[in-house]
């Protein structure tokens, strides 16, 4: 850590009782995650998005570059244009690109080449990853570890709309290229994912699936 200015840390000792509640207590509200594909028009209060991205933004990142960017979208015409843009890729993909195996294993789950939610929810983020930094007299400055930088940051993102009490959706069209384009994002910016955020329709109905056992999960060595 030489050369770095350093603070105190404030670390606050719990005991093993009070950590073990809070960690069966925040398994519990995860364990209720669910993702959905029909989201309510009902506006989200932009103050609360900022919260979560403020969130996502603590995450560990490669040398502290902090590669990420969060793209906010509200505007219709905007959501609609990528609705248009991302159905035309996942045609492709549906009908020409994805293997048997990959259709299989998605018909459980009812996702196909139709994204409406893409329209219908009231926030998209669109989340990018930044391969390297630009500084302000121009040059380039290169960002470490950058994919698992924002992905850990994205599931802290997930996570953080979930406790507010919101749903989520993760739709990775591919290519995704259409993203940079339609929000005019520069080049050292590749896009990463879209989180569609809202609330869900009533009587929004999920897939009963199951979550892995921690045996299936864990090993202990």
């Amino acid at each position: 850590m030489s050369g770095a200015k350093l603070i105190d840390f404030n670390f606050i000792e719990l005991s093993e009782s009070q950590m073990l509640v809070r960690s069966k207590t925040f398994n519990s509200e995860l364990q209720k995650r669910r993702t959905i594909r029909d989201f309510s028009t009902k506006p989200v209060s932009l103050e609360i998005i900022n919260q979560c991205l403020l969130a996502a933004g603590s995450s560990p990142s490669g040398a502290n570059k902090q590669p990420w960017k969060f793209v906010v979208i509200t505007d219709q015409m905007l959501k609609t244009k990528i609705r248009y843009a991302a159905e035309l890729v996942e045609k492709e993909f549906y009908e020409e690109k994805a293997p048997e195996e990959w259709i299989t294993a998605l018909a459980p789950i009812g996702t196909d080449k139709s994204k409406p939610f893409l329209e219908e929810a009231p926030v998209l983020i669109a989340i990018f990853e930044e391969k390297y930094s630009v500084l302000p007299n121009g040059e380039k400055s290169k960002n470490y570890y950058t994919r698992e930088s924002v992905g850990i940051a994205t599931g802290m993102l997930i996570n953080a709309i979930h406790n507010c009490g919101l749903a989520s959706l993760t739709h990775t069209p591919s290519p995704m290229g259409f993203l940079s384009k339609i929000l005019d994002r520069p080049e050292n910016e590749r896009p990463f994912l879209i989180l569609v955020v809202g609330y869900p329709k009533p009587n929004t109905q999920v897939p009963d699936i199951k979550r892995k056992a921690l045996e299936e999960i864990a090993i202990y060595k």
